[in-house]
């Protein structure tokens, strides 16, 4: 089989670990250099919080925005030095980030001072507007929608299409218990996910104007591999249309769905998640379709990334 062409997917939060990256930037010192911008432009100690944790520690947000996407960035870093050359990027809330970068829109210092700044903005409005997130497994988004049309006691939207029959929902805790209950009786489940906040939800709708003005003293770039956005589940090419793209993100639904089928039409057939874990690569699998052959690979370590190599080479052949 022909390895077709070459997608890399990066993650967001809920991918991370205590010890992310740590075999690269021991063995790398441009991995390392990386986790020293990190430190210097977020101010926080992340080289020790991915390292060693405290777990509570790293997954508050303003902690880990910034440290997933400098790991992102270190493996897409040992993913370029390998020769792996993607044809498209995408990456999933948070980790469209990492897609900018590695596309050229943002260099890797204004990358994560715009992730850190919306860490600070997201934990924000976490602390102000309360509130939770459910995981909706069994139904699709349309009976996701219909099942929050009917609840009345307060905020809850869909947050992340993640695959055909995984929708997770975002708002007010009661509307979302509500919500979680009449999935129930039509058959689905709702399981409670760690987070700190309503993210992709109308309740931090508020950080919009605050990081559109944060953006605009960043300079964006044209990129120079295509980028389909979350927003729009499209390519987008201009800079103020990814700058617009980039603010609406924070508070809109993420369509991972429909952005898999858009790489599957653009003729991707070789997905590569380039970060901690295996999430995006497990929605992956589960949104292709059976008769339509692709390759899966993950690269986060330098064991991943040679079996990655391995793989992609012989697929070539």
């Amino acid at each position: 089989m022909a390895a077709g062409k070459i997608a890399i997917l990066f993650p967001g939060q809920g991918s991370q670990f205590v010890g992310m990256g740590r075999e690269f930037i021991e063995a790398d010192p441009e991995a390392a250099a990386l986790m020293d911008t990190a430190e210097a432009v977020s101010g926080f100690p992340l080289r020790r919080l991915c390292l060693e944790g405290p777990m509570e520690e790293l997954t508050r947000t303003v902690h880990l925005q910034p440290a997933m996407t400098v790991v992102n960035l270190i493996c897409w870093q040992a993913v370029k030095k390998a020769g792996i050359r993607p044809d498209c990027l995408a990456g999933h809330s948070l980790g469209e980030y990492s897609a900018l970068c590695a596309g050229g829109v943002l260099t890797p210092a204004d990358t994560l001072k715009l992730v850190t700044e919306r860490g600070r903005l997201m934990e924000r409005e976490g602390s102000k507007n309360p509130g939770t997130m459910r995981a909706v497994l069994g139904l699709t988004l349309d009976e996701v929608q219909a099942v929050l049309a009917g609840v009345s006691n307060g905020v809850a939207t869909a947050a992340n299409h993640n695959s055909e029959k995984q929708v997770v929902i975002s708002g007010e805790a009661q509307a979302v218990e509500a919500a979680a209950a009449e999935v129930g009786k039509r058959g689905g489940k709702a399981i409670p996910l760690k987070v700190s906040g309503a993210w992709h939800s109308p309740l931090v709708e508020a950080a919009v104007p605050d990081f559109t003005a944060i953006m605009a003293g960043i300079p964006f770039q044209s990129p120079t591999i295509p980028v389909l956005f979350n927003v729009t589940a499209r390519e987008e090419r201009e800079p103020a249309a990814i700058r617009a793209a980039m603010a609406r993100q924070i508070a809109s639904m993420v369509r991972w769905h429909e952005i898999v089928h858009a790489l599957l039409a653009r003729g991707m057939r070789t997905f590569v998640e380039v970060g901690p874990k295996t999430v995006l690569t497990g929605l992956a699998k589960k949104i292709v379709p059976a008769d339509v052959p692709c390759t899966f690979l993950q690269v986060e370590n330098p064991e991943t990334l040679a079996k990655a190599r391995e793989e992609l080479g012989h697929l070539k052949k």
